[in-house]
């Protein structure tokens, strides 16, 4: 469950974000963690990111859907992804990273800052 509105909405292009989403991307929330109450348990995948940091993807143990990602480099903030919402109506990405690796039939989000890398 989240509290409030997230600090940012972001779609993310690596291959990591491809592979765990088993789509051309990845849709996240950036919310503080105080902000972020899990219920029920998930596992976690390290993952190391091309910063050489890592990155702890949370996904249902039962479903293998993902639910969150935590990184190294970002503490106190903690990545939801969308499709865990009940109602993504209202969202809209304000940003969008690592665009190099971009599918090229995908459109930019219209009104997204894109960046070749994480910013």
């Amino acid at each position: 469950m989240v509290k409030g509105e997230p600090q940012a909405v972001a779609v993310c292009h690596c291959t990591h974000c491809q592979k765990q989403s088993g789509s051309t991307f990845s849709v996240n929330l950036f919310f503080r963690e105080q902000d972020y109450e899990q219920h029920g348990e998930t596992m976690a995948y390290p993952d190391t990111g091309d910063s050489g940091q890592l990155s702890y993807r949370h996904f249902c143990g039962n479903c293998g859907s993902p639910i969150i990602t935590k990184v190294s480099m970002m503490p106190g903030v903690v990545l939801v992804k969308a499709g865990t919402l009940e109602n993504m109506e209202g969202l809209h990405p304000i940003i969008e990273i690592y665009t190099d690796r971009a599918v090229t039939w995908l459109p930019p989000v219209a009104g997204a800052e894109r960046f070749a890398r994480s910013p």
